[in-house]
């Protein structure tokens, strides 16, 4: 069976060529994992990239039960990008499956969380800031050193957000400036 591939482009065309260049390459990263149940590629020009070699992007992401795997590269030729990105991808399928291959259960989500903003004005008619996304996701819980591993493995350099099964807890896991990391665990007052 090969793996089902979704592509996008943004700032640019998709060509046939270009469309079965990555279903050639994507459809064998179940060799490699089995559990893949979806493949997205995300393939962008950047023109406004202060450097040619930059411009043209490619975001590989892979989906399973229980894992997600990101990379994202960019080349100055989309071919390069999709191949340096592949191989980044594969890095990261061989890492998971080296420490983190096994089961969590049923792979029931902890739940969906959806903060409401009210846009209205305040008292003093100035307009409230404007959300210019909102992302929604589903969390597997985990705990804080699976975080950590699945944070790099999704190339997040800044913060990650997980349900934390050690104390049934939203949390958020940030690198500090000294490289470290910290850890947030909200509570509600």
């Amino acid at each position: 069976m090969t793996l089902d591939v979704e592509i996008s482009g943004r700032n640019m065309e998709i060509t046939e060529r270009i469309r079965e260049y990555v279903d050639k390459k994507i459809s064998k990263l179940d060799r490699y994992l089995p559990g893949i149940e979806e493949a997205r590629v995300d393939l962008a020009y950047i023109k406004s990239a202060r450097s040619a070699a930059d411009r043209q992007v490619a975001q590989i992401t892979v989906r399973g039960k229980g894992f997600i795997l990101r990379s994202e590269e960019r080349a100055d030729d989309i071919f390069a990008a999709i191949d340096i990105a592949l191989e980044k991808i594969q890095r990261r399928i061989e890492r998971y499956k080296g420490k983190r291959y096994r089961g969590r259960g049923d792979g029931t989500p902890a739940g969906e969380f959806v903060v409401e903003q009210d846009l209205l004005e305040e008292d003093t008619g100035e307009l409230k800031p404007v959300i210019a996304r909102r992302k929604q996701f589903m969390l597997t819980p985990m705990d804080e050193f699976e975080a950590l591993e699945q944070m790099e493995l999704l190339g997040h350099e800044s913060f990650f957000i997980f349900f934390n099964a050690n104390t049934n807890s939203i949390n958020v896991l940030y690198r500090r400036r000294d490289g470290s990391f910290g850890l947030i665990e909200p509570e509600v007052g």
